[in-house]
C-alpha cells in the first residue's frame, strides 16, 4: 500500500507570535535536541536576563525548527509542558493543520531518514541555515487520518516500550554500583594502610629509540573509562621525548588527569605499548594487592580524594600527580583472598553491564527500524 506525498506547506503553515519580554516576569525557553531528538526545556529566567525583547512565544504541537541547526536535525514538536515557551526569531514555529495531518504523525516522521534526507541547509560552512520556505517544500506522507492514527499508537507503544526498558537498565547500573560499594567498605573496613611505594611501586621499562620504528601508543580516559589505542608514532615523531613500555596488568597513571579518575589496568591488548613520561606504571607486590582492586579504591570517593592533594596546583594541565606524592599515598590492604572475592565480583559485575549495553544498542536499533517499516516504502508522490 503506498501513502500519497504532498508538500509540507500544503498542511501546515509558518505562525509567527512575537510578544515583547517583560523584565518583571519569569519565562520558559526551549531548545531543539539535534538529531531529531526533539523539544526540551532550556531554561526559565526572568525577562530581564533576555537579552533580545522580541520573542516568539511557542505552543504545543508545534513543529519547530532550529535554523541553523536543523541541517542536524534540530527540529520538533513543542510537548505540552512547554506551552508558551519562548524562543528567538532563530526558531521557525510551523502550526499542522490537523484536519489533514496528524501532529504526532509528523512528529515521528520528521525523526525518519527519508525526511531528514530532504533538510539542506545553504550558506557559509559556519553559517548554513535552514529558511522557512525549504521547510514547507519538504514531501509529507499524507494518508487517512485514521492510518496515521494507527501509526502513531504503533511507534508510541514501542517508544513507552524502550523507555521502560531503559530505565530499568539504568536501575539495575545503579544497583551493581550499590552492591560493589557496600562489599568494598566491607572488606576495607578494618584493613591496614600501607604506603603505595609498598604496595605497588613504580615500575619503569625505558624503550630504546629507534628512528626506524614505530611506537604504538596507549592512552588512559579520565572517570575510569580504561584505556584507549592511540595513533603509532614513528621513532622520528618521538624525537628526544622518552617513551615507557606498558605490560599487562600494570595499574596505570595519567598523571596529567589523575585527579578526575584517569586511573586504569593495562589489558591483554595493551601489552607492548608505550606511555610517554605522563603515565605512570605501578606493579603491584603479589603477595599484597591486586591492580583491579587498587583501580577500584583509586576511584572511589577517598581515592580520588587523596590523588587530588597528590595533584597539586590549578585546573586541567597545570594539575600534575606527583610521582613522590603518589607513592606516598596510603592504599587499605585487605587479606589477598578477600580482593580476589571482590575481583570476581567486579568481573561479575562487568559482565551484568555487557549484557546491559548489548540490550540498550539493540533498544537504540529498534526505533530506527520501526520508523523504516512504518515511512520506507510506502509513500508516492502526488
Amino acid at each position: 500500500m503506498t501513502w500519497p506525498m504532498v508538500a509540507l506547506g500544503e498542511v501546515a503553515r509558518q505562525r509567527k507570535s512575537f510578544i515583547t519580554i517583560d523584565d518583571e516576569a519569569t519565562y520558559k525557553r526551549c531548545r531543539v535536541q539535534t538529531g531529531a531528538r526533539g523539544v526540551v526545556l532550556r531554561d526559565a529566567v526572568p525577562g530581564s536576563e533576555i537579552k533580545t525583547k522580541k520573542q516568539q512565544v511557542c505552543r504545543s504541537g508545534d513543529f519547530l525548527v532550529a535554523e541553523i541547526d536543523a541541517k542536524a536535525g534540530g527540529y520538533g514538536l513543542v510537548p505540552e509542558t512547554l506551552n508558551g515557551a519562548v524562543v528567538s526569531s532563530h526558531y521557525f514555529l510551523f502550526e499542522v493543520d490537523e484536519g489533514r495531518l496528524d501532529r504526532e504523525f509528523l512528529g515521528w516522521y520528521s525523526r525518519s531518514n527519508q525526511f531528514f534526507s530532504q533538510v539542506h541547509a545553504v550558506g557559509s560552512t559556519n553559517y548554513a541555515a535552514v529558511r522557512p520556505a525549504n521547510v514547507l517544500s519538504y514531501r509529507v506522507p499524507v494518508p487517512s487520518l485514521a492510518e496515521q492514527r494507527r501509526v502513531v499508537e504503533k511507534l508510541d507503544a514501542a517508544a513507552n516500550a524502550i523507555e521502560v526498558r531503559s530505565r530499568g537498565a539504568a536501575c539495575v547500573d545503579a544497583e551493581i554500583d550499590a552492591m560493589l560499594a557496600a562489599a568494598f567498605a566491607r572488606i576495607i573496613a578494618d584493613a591496614p594502610l600501607r604506603p603505595m611505594s609498598e604496595v605497588a611501586p613504580l615500575v619503569r621499562r625505558p624503550v630504546r629509540i629507534d628512528p626506524d620504528a614505530v611506537y604504538p601508543e596507549l592512552g588512559v580516559r579520565s572517570f575510569g573509562r580504561g584505556t584507549f589505542h592511540k595513533p603509532p608514532l614513528t621513532g622520528i615523531d618521538v624525537g628526544s621525548k622518552k617513551l615507557f613500555s606498558i605490560m599487562s596488568g600494570d595499574l596505570l597513571f595519567n598523571i596529567v588527569f589523575a585527579w578526575e579518575g584517569a586511573v586504569a589496568v593495562a589489558r591483554d591488548e595493551d601489552e607492548q605499548r608505550v606511555g610517554s613520561h605522563r603515565f605512570l606504571s605501578c606493579v603491584p607486590a603479589s603477595d599484597l594487592a591486586t591492580a583491579t582492586f587498587l583501580r577500584y579504591w583509586f576511584l572511589s570517593p577517598a581515592g580520588l580524594l587523596a590523588l587530588n592533594r597528590a595533584s597539586p596546583g590549578g585546573a586541567g594541565r597545570n594539575r600534575t600527580l606527583g610521582i613522590k606524592a603518589l607513592e606516598s599515598v596510603a592504599v587499605p590492604v585487605p587479606a589477598l583472598d578477600l580482593q580476589h572475592w571482590f575481583d570476581g565480583l567486579q568481573a561479575k559485575a562487568r559482565l551484568a553491564r555487557l549484557a546491559q549495553t548489548a540490550a540498550a544498542a539493540e533498544l537504540a536499533a529498534l526505533l530506527p527500524a520501526m520508523l523504516h517499516q512504518a515511512f520506507g516504502d510506502s509513500a508516492r508522490t502526488v
